[in-house]
């Protein structure tokens, strides 16, 4: 069946499914409500004015948790008498010898380096937004980055190795978890939570516009 182009809405009204590329066309939703993809029920669009200052504040705490991750005692293991505690950075530097270091690189960039990169860029995007002021120049750059870096930081992938290793090893020694455990858990689920709620088309807009509302 052949469709006029000219009955078609303008494409800068319609929003494509960021999963399955169906089209919708925008439309204004009330204050709390939320639009989800007709063909997979993919979230859409919200109409939440404090979203992005949500956004902001979590990936502020996020920044601290993930400095405490790497500077506080992660795990302290100890077996007939003998103690032995470790970092996620004195793990890191373990491997930073001889044929292990590209595992200790890869272990630094997807568990520490990229989360962290992808967190700073989400910051130096919003960050002008809840101020009040216009974005930056590269603003856009830097939200395009944390899509980009999303299926490379996986501290929550290292937090699901480390359980299944806790869980093996609880049964052979004393395993006491310290902060940088229980940071690097906090870590994942603000990031997950932030992920969520991330609505990626209001925040191009409000980058174009330069303002929330």
């Amino acid at each position: 069946m052949h469709i006029d182009p000219a009955t078609l809405p303008p494409l800068d009204d319609m929003i494509a499914c960021p999963h399955c590329d169906t089209l919708h066309m925008e439309d204004d939703l009330p204050d709390g409500a939320r639009a989800y993809c007709r063909r997979c029920g993919a979230l859409l669009l919200t109409a939440e004015s404090r979203a992005v200052v949500w956004l902001v504040s979590l990936a502020s705490a996020a920044v601290v948790l993930m400095v405490a991750a790497v500077s506080f005692p992660f795990l302290d293991l100890s077996l007939q008498g003998q103690h032995n505690g470790t970092s996620v950075i004195h793990a890191i530097l373990v491997f930073g010898s001889g044929k292990a270091i590209p595992l200790a690189i890869a272990v630094a960039l997807f568990i520490v380096v990229l989360p962290l990169v992808r967190l700073l860029a989400l910051l130096h995007a919003l960050a002008p937004l809840v101020r009040g002021v216009p974005p930056t120049p590269s603003a856009r750059v830097a939200f395009a980055l944390t899509d980009q870096l999303r299926p490379w930081a996986m501290a929550e992938i290292f937090m699901v190795g480390v359980t299944v290793a806790l869980v093996k090893v609880a049964g052979m020694a004393d395993v006491t978890v310290g902060p940088a455990f229980w940071a690097f858990v906090a870590l994942v689920l603000i990031t997950i939570f932030n992920d969520q709620i991330m609505n990626r088309f209001a925040i191009w807009k409000a980058l174009d516009t330069g303002t929330t509302a």
